[in-house]
């Protein structure tokens, strides 16, 4: 992970059913670590399987942002640090949390923050997020959710 300043792209994944706040409190506590603030936030992305998740459209609503969303064989051309048998097995790529934040965020991207697990009271989580950044300030544009 690097310190780059500079604007964030959050990528999530997350389970069928989660929730808003959920996504929400995860994305906040990753910017929280990295030391940034939710206006760094320019979008969140994720896989296009869980494009239409309203956990997710409703984060990117709360916070004010797009929800962009990429194939998943777009995601899993892309090398990150944690990859997952499970969640290729679940959605066609070995991450989606980092992939889609580093591909959203662009040529020369780098993480931020890397992958972290949301931790709800009682149950296991049902969201991943990890952050990214890139050298240049204008994110690439994957296929935008609607909200």
């Amino acid at each position: 992970m690097t310190d780059a300043g500079g604007r964030l792209v959050a990528g999530v994944g997350a389970r069928r059913g989660v929730s808003a706040a959920e996504v929400r409190e995860l994305v906040r506590a990753a910017l929280a670590a990295a030391g940034r603030e939710p206006g760094a936030l320019v979008g969140l992305a994720t896989v296009a399987a869980k494009a239409a998740e309203p956990g997710l459209l409703g984060a990117a609503r709360e916070f004010g942002v797009p929800l962009w969303s990429f194939p998943a064989a777009e995601l899993a051309a892309v090398r990150v640090p944690g990859p997952s048998a499970a969640v290729r097995a679940a959605v066609g790529t070995p991450s989606v949390a980092e992939a889609a934040a580093l591909l959203a965020a662009g040529p020369g991207a780098v993480l931020v923050a890397g992958k972290r697990v949301s931790a709800p009271k009682g149950r296991p989580g049902a969201a991943t997020c990890a952050l990214a950044a890139a050298p240049t300030a204008k994110p690439r544009v994957g296929v935008e959710g609607m909200f």
